[in-house]
Parts: C-alpha cells; sequence; structure tokens
C-alpha cells in the first residue's frame, strides 16, 4: 500500500516539521509514504526547510512552487503527480496522529464505489472536531452526511486514488479559494464515502488561516461560493433537515449580493425555494450590510 500526502504551504516553515515528524512516526506501519509539497509563493524560508527534511532521507518528498495563486490551485498541481494508491489532502498547520497511518491499512481498501474514507480530526486539545459516524464502516455521502445527518465539523479524507484523479476543484473568475465541499458533492453523484470512528488527524486553527478569517474569504472569493450553493439548490433536497435549508438560503443571499448577482432567485428551480428565498431576501441583506 502506497499513500501519498499531499500539502498546499503559504508561510508555514514553522509548521511544516510537525506535520514531517508526524510522517517518520508513522513509517513504522510499512506503508509506503510520498509528501508532495506545494510552495504557494511563500517568502519565508519553506524552501530551506523542505530542503532539510528531503537531505534527511527518511522518506520520498518531491517540493514544487508556484506563484500565489491559493490552496486549490496548488492541489489542482499536486493531485496529477501522486502515485500513491490513496491520496490525502493535508494543510500545513495539520499532522497525522501516532497511529494513524496503521487505521489506514485496517480499514481502507480500494473499493469501485468508495472515493474515499472519512476519518476523524481532532484539534490541538485532541477534542473531536464535528461528530462521530453512527457505525463504523457507515456508507453515506459527504452531502448527505452535512446536510441530512447534521454533521456541522470536519472530517479527514483519504481518498482512492484513481477516483480522485477523476475530479478537481472548480474555481470561477481567477478566485484562489472554493470550500472542498462544491468537489465533494459531485464525487457523491457517483460513488459513496465510508465513516470510521478513528482520529487521523490533529488540526490547529491559526490566526491567520481561512477558518479564522472566512469573512474576508467570502468577500474575496464570492463567484465560487454562489456556483456551490446555486447547485446545492438544483440537488434533491428531500430528507434536508430544516436548519440546513435556512443555511442554504442565508448563503445563497449572502453570496447574491456579494457577487452582485441579477436575478439570482431564477437560479432557485423549486417554487418552494424562491418562496423561502423572497421572504428572507431584506432581512438577510440588511444583516449582510451589518456584518460587511
Amino acid at each position: 500500500m502506497k499513500v501519498s500526502v499531499l500539502t498546499p504551504t503559504y508561510n508555514r516553515a514553522n509548521t511544516l516539521g510537525k506535520l514531517y515528524e508526524s510522517l517518520k512516526r508513522n513509517l513504522k506501519f510499512g506503508i509506503e509514504i510520498e509528501w508532495l509539497i506545494m510552495d504557494d509563493g511563500s517568502s519565508d524560508n519553506t524552501r530551506e526547510v523542505v530542503q532539510k527534511f528531503i537531505e534527511e532521507d527518511s522518506l520520498p518528498i518531491i517540493y514544487e512552487r508556484q506563484e500565489n495563486n491559493g490552496k486549490m490551485s496548488a492541489l489542482n498541481q499536486l493531485v496529477p503527480k501522486a502515485t500513491g494508491d490513496y491520496i490525502i489532502e493535508c494543510d500545513s498547520d495539520d499532522y497525522f496522529t501516532e497511529n494513524a497511518f496503521n487505521y489506514i491499512l485496517q480499514h481502507c481498501s480500494l473499493e469501485d464505489n468508495i472515493y474515499a474514507y472519512a476519518f476523524l480530526k481532532y484539534d490541538q486539545n485532541l477534542c473531536n472536531i464535528g461528530k462521530l459516524f453512527t457505525e463504523d464502516g457507515q456508507t453515506t455521502t459527504m452531502f448527505d452526511l452535512y446536510f441530512k445527518q447534521g454533521e456541522d465539523g470536519e472530517k479527514a479524507l483519504v481518498f482512492n486514488s484513481k477516483i480522485r484523479k477523476m475530479f478537481t476543484y472548480e474555481l470561477e473568475h481567477e478566485e484562489k479559494f472554493i470550500t472542498e465541499a462544491r468537489m465533494h458533492h459531485k464525487m457523491d453523484k457517483q460513488y459513496k464515502i465510508k465513516g470510521i470512528n478513528l482520529p487521523l488527524m490533529i488540526c490547529e486553527y491559526r490566526t491567520d488561516g481561512y477558518t479564522k478569517n472566512i469573512k474576508e474569504v467570502f468577500k474575496k472569493d464570492p463567484y465560487g461560493y454562489y456556483e456551490y450553493f446555486k447547485e446545492i439548490l438544483n440537488m434533491p433536497l428531500k430528507g434536508v433537515k430544516f436548519s440546513k435549508m435556512m443555511y442554504i438560503y442565508k448563503h445563497f443571499i449572502l453570496f447574491s449580493y456579494l457577487t452582485k448577482k441579477k436575478n439570482a432567485i431564477k437560479d432557485a428551480p423549486r417554487i418552494i425555494d424562491k418562496i423561502w428565498i423572497v421572504a428572507m431576501w431584506l432581512p438577510g441583506i440588511i444583516k449582510i450590510k451589518l456584518m460587511f
């Protein structure tokens, strides 16, 4: 078994060492690991730090650099270069748990209808970021998990490499970021995920990360998000929780406003969706203006 770990990084020379050490500790499980790094135009000493890792020769490391074009572009460049049976996308300020690759060895197999195994993600206090799956080996989709089953946290995905390479992160208007969920929902149409209640990664939220600065991300990159929520409104929504429907409508209104989309209501195909959006439009715009 071979696993390709893909890491886009920007000015994270001070955090890459923790990820590197976690990869080295997991070599004892006998899985072949390759680490592909895309430096997204860092201005710190990322290149020198990675070069020291390469010189240690503990595992194969491929380092490449692009002009600052964002995380999604970096991953789009790395995915075709991966040679593993599985692909894991790991941010430069995340790292793997002590037994992560043993969990992969025990629970992952190449199944034609499974595009990813979804493991748990812990925060730095070792608390689960989200909910447990109802059972180990639960087969579902990412859309159903978040919009019908009420998940609101994060999961660490181990992709079937062959399937993952069939998809890319779609960016709009030369934007640099889009939620990973947009690609996941397209994968959901043909394949499933399996949920495993074991922690694969530890995530450290940083003050300059995407999560902490989500409002700025929304303002900079609204077009991809608009397309994402438009696509959701065009999906079968039977069984979606009421709270999630409100979430969809609110964000559709938000990104209609941020993109200055005219006649956005036409992009909602169902009458019931149009009624809710119209009813929520004015209070939604007032709230948006107060927030932004």
